[in-house]
């Protein structure tokens, strides 16, 4: 990287996006604990940043099979010096678009913002849609569409059990159970978290390594440990610097949580990500995690969901991908004007 300034600037700008996603996409996964009084701000965040680590690296050893989606999903064409300026372009227009959403206190999807950047580069350096992959962009769809059945799915149908099982149970005995179990269930949203979004970034640092050299990238591929160390260690720094508004924004607006409702949600949208994971599937963590606390609310009743914060989240949802898309696209244009 010293001895090529344009994969220097790459990479950094990569390193920037993963820390925006610690701070803007962790804190959905500890939303529920927090609320539910299970933990404080700063404990929650610290066991976030613990998990997210963890998450990177082990899930990564097992299972690199998102990674492999993200690198292979566009094509930035075969000269290496234009292709790290688009994307260059790409995880800045991501930056931009991520930091606008946190500064408003929107749960937003680095996922998506993260696929809709490089596709705008991809769109705008090949002048054509040539430069994206259909058969591996329709993965994102596919994982919308489960991430959103999956989320609601199981946090109805946890939820639904939980109340089945503890019917007859006297409520405040239960207290220590489930404060115990939502804060387990916390640790396995922020584990999944950075699985699936560890990855994500992984696969766009080998990405810049392989399209510097001029280098076709692997069929099978496994990120090097340093890579995985140093995309954990920057997540998890990321989560550590904050996240309130996020929390507030998930945890609080969207539905008022008891301890065996956050419990349920939480092991509701891990098993989401898991499941998408195994899939190859590049899924939102915020999607999952939005979704099962509307299952879980719609155990009670329907109108215990606000629709209003729903219906916001939806909006930047849709508008992430022509947004952020045409960021990516106008961007690239820019910096192909100023560095090529």
């Amino acid at each position: 990287m010293t001895a090529n300034p344009l994969l220097f600037i790459a990479v950094m700008l990569t390193l920037g996006v993963i820390l925006v996603n610690g701070w803007t996409d962790a804190p959905n996964a500890i939303a529920t604990c927090v609320v539910t009084r299970c933990m404080s701000p700063r404990a929650a965040i610290l066991m976030a940043a613990l998990f997210n680590f963890l998450g990177v690296f082990v899930m990564t050893m097992l299972n690199a099979t998102v990674a492999e989606t993200i690198t292979k999903m566009v094509d930035f064409g075969d000269d290496p010096d234009l292709a790290v300026i688009a994307l260059s372009a790409a995880l800045f227009a991501i930056v931009l678009w991520a930091t606008l959403a946190w500064v408003f206190g929107i749960p937003t999807s680095e996922s998506h913002a993260l696929i809709a950047g490089l596709t705008g580069s991809a769109i705008a350096i090949n002048s054509s849609l040539q430069g994206v992959n259909p058969a591996e962009w329709v993965k994102v769809v596919y994982g919308i569409v489960i991430s959103v059945v999956l989320g609601f799915g199981l946090g109805w149908i946890t939820c639904k059990l939980t109340t089945l099982l503890f019917r007859n149970a006297n409520r405040p005995k239960t207290e220590p159970f489930f404060r115990g179990a939502q804060i387990a269930g916390a640790a396995y949203s922020a584990f999944m978290h950075g699985a699936q979004d560890g990855q994500k970034f992984m696969g766009i640092i080998i990405l810049c390594l392989y399209m510097s050299n001029g280098e076709p990238l692997p069929q099978n591929m496994q990120p090097a440990y340093w890579i995985m160390i140093l995309c954990s260690v920057v997540m998890a720094a990321g989560t550590a610097m904050g996240g309130k508004k996020i929390i507030k924004s998930v945890g609080m607006d969207m539905v008022k949580l008891e301890k065996y409702q956050g419990f349920s949600a939480d092991l509701a949208a891990s098993t989401s990500l898991l499941i998408c994971s195994l899939l190859s599937l590049p899924v939102s963590t915020t999607h999952a995690k939005t979704t099962s606390i509307m299952g879980v609310g719609a155990v009670k009743r329907v109108s215990a969901i606000n629709f209003g914060v729903v219906k916001e989240m939806v909006l930047t949802w849709v508008l992430t991908f022509p947004g952020c898309g045409l960021i990516g696209f106008l961007m690239t244009k820019l910096f192909i004007l100023i560095f090529a």
